[in-house]
């Protein structure tokens, strides 16, 4: 069982002992630091916040946990219920309000929930505002508004339409062109909220859906993370069903997988590819990754003219990032697409209707569309290492080893090859740990790739 603290949130398993895991008692001294920080940010301004979950099983007692604790603070608190995370993010936005916090633990387990914490523009946390809620939630001591200064609760069931209607009225999803392809697309949801929201919006884009796992009941039909070896249902499906393709999203709806129509996968890391070559081709301008992400999208930006930029990894650096270089679109090599004409999230919602887009105006199959994009193989491995090590000093030697590639480490080491491979090396900030991520033309060299990056550390230790 496990509880971890993090800047963007806290996350951790239901049940246990206070403490070690994501119990009530946690869940109300979390939430009492972010109230309590929001309040000390906007001073006397009255506070509302956004909250919405997911479908998965512990949700509604956590979301009632932390909309109690917010109105005991003198919050007011609008409850979306069932939800998406870029639902709540944009919600923030559209409502003005003061932040948000979506109560989902992403690709995890059933086991696992977790607070995601949005500032007043929708948009994860800061390392340093993330710090200070941590500490507040450490020093437990709070301050709680008498009877009549409590705040007001209310619920808002529409949000899920009205995120729809604002991806349908995105200048370059092309709506028209969608509805006249007649499209026929098999989703798994995972039985979660995507559920909802993505039959929802293929429904206005004209599109046929195959619903597959889409009852939001929490109780996931396999592993919730949407990687190839969890998607042999859907693959079987889509062949059945003789579909276009199908789509996967987790349970918070902010990834996006995607499969071909003969059941083989599209791949995460191109799902962020293919919708940018979609912008890129309306809208020229720059991108971003992070550094764990595929080069294809180097590639393909440079075939349009433009530069591509990496971040280091997590959402709020590629973000960052995003906004310092202007970028017209940006993510994450798992299926997480951030398009700014939106909001500054990954949405999966927006990611299909900019994929159906492409697909429409290029007149080409899934897999058509797949086999016109350079291939490349990422290998992910992990070495633990003796707890007293000094990584940064390791890393540093790493790079002394590799001093004639060209080097980045703006996160962990990254050292580029002339052949265009990589490898990706980061440590873990909980555990002794390095993890590896290769890629290269085949999956074989890109496994023996990450074997020798592992060679070469096990030889300087």
């Amino acid at each position: 069982m496990t509880l971890i603290k993090s800047i963007s949130g806290i996350r951790g398993t239901i049940g246990g002992r206070t403490g070690d895991n994501l119990t009530p008692l946690d869940t109300v001294k979390f939430a009492a630091a972010y109230g309590t920080w929001l309040k000390q940010e906007n001073g006397q301004e009255q506070i509302t916040i956004v909250i919405g979950r997911d479908a998965r099983l512990s949700g509604s007692m956590v979301s009632g946990l932390i909309c109690n604790t917010l109105t005991g603070l003198g919050i007011d608190v609008i409850d979306l219920g069932l939800s998406t995370t870029p639902t709540v993010e944009l919600a923030v936005v559209r409502e003005k309000v003061q932040g948000g916090i979506i109560v989902t633990a992403s690709h995890n387990p059933k086991q696992w929930n977790a607070l995601k914490l949005l500032n007043h523009k929708g948009e994860f946390l800061n390392a340093e505002e993330g710090s200070k809620i941590i500490e507040l939630a450490e020093k437990d001591n709070f301050e709680f508004s008498s009877v009549d200064e409590l705040g007001s609760y209310t619920v808002n069931s529409n949000a899920i339409d009205a995120h729809i209607d604002e991806v349908l009225a995105l200048e370059h999803v092309a709506v028209d062109a969608i509805k006249a392809k007649g499209f026929k697309v098999v989703v798994d949801a995972v039985n979660s909220t995507g559920g909802i929201a993505i039959p929802a919006l293929l429904d206005k884009l004209g599109v046929t859906c195959i619903p597959l796992y889409c009852e939001p009941t929490g109780h996931f039909p396999h592993n919730p993370e949407p990687l190839a070896e969890h998607l042999t249902a859907i693959s079987e499906r889509v062949i059945k069903e003789k579909a276009d393709l199908g789509f996967v999203v987790d349970p918070d709806v902010d990834r996006l997988a995607i499969v071909n129509e003969d059941g083989s996968m599209f791949g995460e890391e191109y799902t962020l590819v293919a919708c940018a070559d979609y912008i890129l081709g309306k809208n020229p301008g720059t991108t971003v990754s992070n550094l764990s992400s595929t080069r294809v999208l180097n590639d393909v930006t440079v075939e349009h003219g433009q530069n591509y930029y990496a971040s280091a990894v997590g959402e709020v650096n590629v973000v960052t990032k995003m906004k310092e270089v202007n970028a017209v679109i940006g993510g994450e090599g798992n299926g997480g697409i951030i398009y700014p004409e939106s909001h500054y999230g990954r949405d999966a919602l927006v990611g299909i209707a900019l994929f159906l887009s492409h697909l429409a105006e290029t007149g080409k199959s899934c897999k058509e569309l797949r086999e016109s994009y350079p291939a490349y193989y990422i290998a992910k491995e992990k070495i633990e290492l003796p707890p007293a090590t000094d990584i940064d000093s390791l890393l540093s030697q790493i790079e002394k080893v590799y001093a004639n590639e060209e080097i980045n480490t703006i996160d962990g080491t990254k050292i580029i090859f002339q052949n265009k491979e990589w490898v990706h090396m980061r440590k873990s900030n909980t555990e002794p740990i390095v993890r590896i991520y290769a890629e290269s033309a085949s999956p074989k060299k890109a496994d023996e790739l990450a074997q020798l990056m592992i060679k070469t550390i096990s030889d300087l230790i």
